[in-house]
């Protein structure tokens, strides 16, 4: 049944990885953690068990642009389904409630402030509800990127409707975040789905932080006519960016929360409708965006943390074709963003964590490995082999076999009993005398000292990059502890060499490369930009996004395959049966013009 839903309405032919295991444990009426990248398809979990039931899903979801975006797609595939939010006028209201008493709504889609209405809590439990689903999970969480008081508060869900199963879908979960999510939603006992984190149709770049405007200018001229998001800390140096991005022609405009409700609603309206090209931001302009078709995320400034980097980018290449993520640092950022922890009022167990979080994020920028691995191990994946899509992988710096360096951390590391922070962790290498390491006796074990050549500066060098190539990793929840992982045993007893670079700060960084289309068709590119246009007139004229007619990934499928007929255009991924009737003979008419039938 859930097979014959992914086609019929969705138009794909297999699942995705943990797509099928959370729709059963759903269906089963199981509690469901579910971790899933941005575009990996987490949606379609709760929205195939809606489908597959009698009753109602009640989809709790932040922001109400990231509801109406989504409630738009469903409506295009045919399925009925609504959003209650403070915008939503009375009437309008009143008309949604009607359906759902008459029992013909699948997905309601309530913000978490939404949720805390005593009457509306009340009305709903007098309905039949399937499924609640909790979008963007890790807001719940004090170790997550996006921390919500009002998603604390959800935590009454399991004693609102006791026998509803919950599932929590995010795309940004470390462990102690994970851990967080079922603890503070009171999950029973939840089947947990932990997909990769890898996003192999993302190249990653970083460079240093010098005439950011000049090599912004250089990577966009070729790419004048792809969507993109540039975000940048402050909203002055958003406004400055837009302003010389208009002036040098290209399509740009700026959003950040000092403007008014109604101008970040034009220029939130004006990118997803492809009216603009570029949108210069701050982080304001966040969970909202579901269009699938922004092919390059930039930020201007170093992010806060991997978790917020690894959410931003992940608004690129949401339809599974190539895009692209420069990130632009300098000890400007850094310093600047651990002014902001050290000047909040948070806790400092709070601070301490945040700033250890900093302190991955500048590994991330400064490396000269793989970067790829470095978000994938920090997520707890653990890989070391190269992903071929970042900086470091297409342009290799010079390495050295650093597998003495590596035994003598680790050790180090293992006899201390992983008791260590990572300043600890370098000082007991240099023999330091420091009052810590006497009154805990670290200076007794064998690797006391064995490092004592090695300036600090190399040896916290070193040691991020065996934290990246995940030897190594940091327990935020435990003070910032340093814990061997499993691959730290082939280094100790197995004899596995390992290679680390001769790294200099600021060296220079190759320069950001075109991504080269990732599909597995062979794309017409004439053809695929015929379809573009098609695409582009029909969602003009219907007054939706050209994505949510079809994804790009859609399209080049199209121009690869050139279905002439019904039966075959059915069999695109991405086509289901709403899609077929509506859309069909015109893409066959503009495929059969291009092929001269």
């Amino acid at each position: 049944m859930i097979h014959k839903i992914l086609k019929d309405t969705f138009g794909y032919g297999s699942f995705r990885p943990f797509q099928q295991e959370a729709i059963e444990s759903s269906l089963a009426k199981q509690d469901v953690l579910l971790v899933l990248p941005t575009g990996g398809g987490k949606s379609i979990c709760f929205q195939i068990p809606a489908l597959a039931q009698d009753g109602m899903t009640i989809v709790v979801s932040p922001l109400i642009a990231l509801m109406n975006d989504q409630v738009m797609a469903l409506n295009q595939n045919g399925i009925r389904a609504y959003s209650i939010h403070s915008n939503i006028e009375y009437e309008q209201k009143n008309r949604i409630f009607s359906e759902i008493d008459r029992g013909e709504v699948k997905l309601l889609y309530i913000s978490p402030e939404g949720l805390q209405s005593e009457q509306l809590r009340t009305y709903l439990q007098s309905k039949p509800i399937d499924l609640i689903a909790v979008d963007e999970a890790h807001c719940v969480s004090m170790w997550g990127n996006d921390f919500r008081p009002d998603y604390v508060k959800l935590s009454m869900l399991k004693a609102a409707f006791p026998s509803v199963p919950i599932m929590a879908v995010t795309a940004t979960a470390d462990g102690s975040t994970q851990a967080d999510i079922v603890d503070k939603l009171n999950l029973d006992n939840p089947a947990i789905y932990i997909g990769s984190f890898e996003r192999p149709n993302i190249t990653l770049t970083a460079s240093p932080g010098l005439d950011r405007y000049g090599q912004i200018k250089q990577f966009l001229a070729q790419r004048q006519e792809e969507s993109g998001i540039i975000y940048c800390t402050s909203r002055k140096s958003v406004e400055m960016v837009s302003s010389k991005l208009r002036a040098d022609g290209f399509s740009a405009d700026h959003y950040h929360a000092g403007m008014e409700r109604e101008e970040r609603e034009r220029v939130h309206q004006d990118f997803i409708y492809d009216r603009v090209h570029i949108v210069c931001a701050t982080i304001a302009f966040g969970m909202g965006i579901d269009k699938s078709n922004i092919r390059f995320v930039m930020h201007y400034n170093l992010s806060k943390n991997i978790e917020s980097y690894y959410q931003e980018i992940g608004r690129a290449g949401r339809d599974g074709s190539a895009a692209e993520a420069l990130l632009f640092y300098s000890y400007a950022d850094i310093t600047l963003l651990k002014r902001f922890i050290d000047d909040s009022d948070a806790d400092s167990v709070y601070k301490e964590v945040q700033h250890a979080k900093l302190d991955r994020i500048w590994d991330f920028a400064n490396t000269a490995h793989c970067r790829t691995n470095i978000i994938l191990n920090y997520f707890g994946e653990y890989k070391s082999e190269g992903c071929m899509h970042c900086d470091n992988c297409l342009n290799p710096p010079e390495l050295f076999d650093g597998t003495r360096y590596t035994q003598m951390a680790l050790s180090a590391v293992k006899r201390t009993d992983e008791k260590l922070n990572l300043n600890l962790l370098i000082d007991v290498l240099r023999g330091s005398g420091r009052q810590e390491i006497m009154m805990n006796g670290y200076q007794h074990i064998k690797t006391y000292g064995v490092g004592r050549e090695i300036p600090s500066k190399d040896w916290r060098s070193y040691i991020s990059q065996m934290i990246q190539q995940g030897f190594m990793s940091i327990d935020y929840s435990a003070q910032g502890r340093v814990r061997l992982t499993p691959l730290a045993q082939e280094i100790l007893f197995e004899g596995q060499v390992v290679k680390l670079a001769k790294f200099v700060w600021q060296e220079k960084k190759a320069k950001p490369k075109r991504a080269a289309r990732v599909t597995e068709f062979e794309v017409d590119e004439p053809l695929f930009e015929r379809l573009r246009k098609l695409r582009s007139a029909m969602a003009k004229e219907q007054g939706v996004p050209a994505y949510v007619i079809f994804p790009n990934k859609t399209l080049e499928e199209l121009s690869a395959v050139k279905p002439v007929d019904e039966i075959s255009f059915s069999l695109i991924n991405g086509v289901g049966r709403q899609k077929l009737e509506k859309y069909a003979e015109a893409f066959i008419g503009e495929i059969k013009g291009y092929l001269g039938k």
